[in-house]
């Protein structure tokens, strides 16, 4: 995850990929330090241009998150429903998944935690577009864990609901792990998962008996 090359700022640079570098600048600064913490003039100086030439870009702060915000939830979207697929939930569904959203954040892994900022003004656009992608995601994560609860005999609903609630916890504690980890690639972390779920079955049919 390195920071952009601080040339973008001289001229001669093609308009679009300025953008690029000022948006993966960004995508870092929001990322790392939050919506409340983040600085225009620290996202200009990432790239080596003025904070009046981002606003030119971008407009406002908000702006410029949206402009961070609305790929990134469309990619970690994207990657949930192609690894859900058509079919119902089996056991394997969560480790695709996690596969998925681990390969679709690799080189920017902090860009989780632009999708997933609570320091965003609640009032604002970038939290409502956030707040969209958090149901989708979160409508998704419900049916897929009701399939593999069918699958495993309950068609209790609230049972349903505690599972996508862990679910959803877990993953944003496995994402926050692995990027304290960043030697950790996304096949390796997906292995550790498979590992944990195998224990956590084991310790489960344990107590069970």
């Amino acid at each position: 995850m390195a920071t952009p090359s601080s040339k973008a700022g001289t001229k001669g640079v093609p308009r679009e990929h300025r953008a690029r570098q000022m948006l993966d600048a960004a995508t870092e600064e929001f990322g790392t330090r939050g919506y409340a913490a983040a600085s225009l003039p620290a996202i200009a100086a990432r790239v080596g241009v003025t904070k009046t030439l981002l606003h030119q870009y971008f407009g406002t702060k908000e702006d410029l998150y949206v402009a961070c915000l609305v790929p990134v939830g469309d990619r970690l979207l994207g990657a949930v429903r192609a690894a859900m697929g058509p079919d119902p939930a089996t056991a394997r569904t969560p480790l695709r998944v996690l596969h998925a959203l681990f390969t679709a954040l690799e080189g920017q892994r902090e860009a989780w935690f632009v999708l997933y900022d609570r320091t965003l003004p609640t009032d604002g656009e970038a939290a409502r577009l956030a707040g969209e992608y958090w149901a989708a995601i979160d409508r998704l994560a419900a049916a897929g864990t009701a399939d593999l609860l069918r699958g495993a005999g309950s068609t209790d609903p609230l049972d349903a609901d505690a599972l996508m609630y862990v679910w959803r916890d877990l993953v944003a504690t496995l994402v926050r792990w692995w990027v304290k980890h960043p030697e950790q690639t996304p096949e390796a972390m997906t292995r550790r998962c498979a590992r944990l779920f195998a224990a956590a079955a084991t310790l489960a049919a344990e107590d069970g008996r």
